[in-house]
């Protein structure tokens, strides 16, 4: 574990993300400076336009001359971007360019931690759990069907096309659950972590973990070793959108059956979508977990049956 003057991941991440906010300040800065020192009438422009900003601002306070400043606003533009094109430079030059519109660069939509930085945030946690690198290998179009054949590509490309819609699609408002089902080697890790990896590059909370380590969470947080901290366990009730993976590896006690039971009922009641990948089928998950559990899952999880033989074999055979 790191010691206290190590940033964790996240912290790193968060300290990243805003370095490069300074970083680009002052590139725009530096041309700023450069253009004003080696073009007549810029900086006044320039300055013009920054006037412009705070006219805007009473204009919409006091419910008049808005349109006026706009007008104004655009023909300082115009003529500040015809004054650099005339001199050799790209016309968007001296505009501070943002790789987010919605908080510029900021982090921060108001009070809300804008998409951009969350999605940060949630990589590097995947990080720090060790399964970035796996969420960042797995994706949609690396994901091949030459390995299916007849009527299982057939069944395998509805899959994809199912989850695919699902990942692209999601927003607050998706409140679908899935049950990917089938042996093992069929893709649904794959597709699990390929679903991860675009909802969180969508800036949502995707916290994705196998059954294993999902459980081991709440046997720390029990059991007291405290590698984690306490409330670890919280991310998988509060999360945008929970992938657990290989349900039916871990051993089941009737604390891991509880952990379980509770999770996928709170985050039912709470309309917060849920992925589960299994290898058991439906009678035997109905026989390792009581009523509870896979009456919730059957009747509200959209069951995804993957077909076919063993890709992974197939694949390690080919090497």
């Amino acid at each position: 574990m790191a010691n206290k003057d190590e940033f964790s991941r996240r912290e790193k991440a968060a300290e990243d993300f805003h370095a490069k906010f300074r970083a680009d300040e002052e590139a725009h800065k530096a041309r700023l400076a450069e253009l004003s020192a080696t073009l007549p009438h810029f900086a006044e422009l320039t300055a013009k336009l920054e006037a412009t900003g705070l006219r805007a601002y009473l204009a919409a306070v006091k419910g008049e001359g808005v349109d006026d400043v706009r007008r104004e606003t655009e023909a300082l533009r115009h003529k500040r971007r015809e004054l650099l094109v005339s001199a050799g430079y790209p016309a968007d030059y001296a505009d501070r360019k943002y790789r987010c519109e919605k908080c510029s660069d900021s982090g921060f939509v108001g009070l809300e931690m804008c998409s951009c930085l969350k999605s940060e945030l949630t990589m590097a946690a995947l990080d720090e759990s060790g399964l970035g690198k796996l969420v960042r290998k797995q994706s949609f179009d690396n994901f091949s069907l030459e390995y299916y054949e007849g009527r299982d590509r057939a069944i395998m490309k509805m899959n994809v096309d199912r989850l695919r819609a699902f990942a692209d699609s999601f927003s607050d408002e998706t409140r679908d659950n899935f049950l990917l089902i089938g042996g093992t080697g069929l893709g649904k890790t794959h597709l699990a972590s390929a679903v991860t990896r675009v909802v969180i590059e969508k800036g949502y909370d995707a916290v994705y973990r196998p059954a294993g380590e999902f459980f081991a969470v709440f046997n720390r947080q029990r059991f007291g070793d405290g590698y984690e901290g306490d409330g670890a366990e919280k991310a998988f009730f509060e999360c945008d959108l929970l992938i657990l993976d290989d349900l039916g590896t871990e051993v089941t006690t009737q604390y891991t059956v509880s952990w379980l039971y509770d999770v996928i009922n709170r985050r039912l009641n709470e309309e917060k979508p849920t992925v589960i990948s299994t290898n058991l089928t439906e009678d035997a998950l109905r026989a390792r977990y009581d009523d509870r559990i896979t009456s919730r899952i059957f009747g509200n999880y959209v069951p995804l049956i993957f077909t076919g033989n063993d890709v992974r074999a197939k694949k390690t055979e080919e090497k």
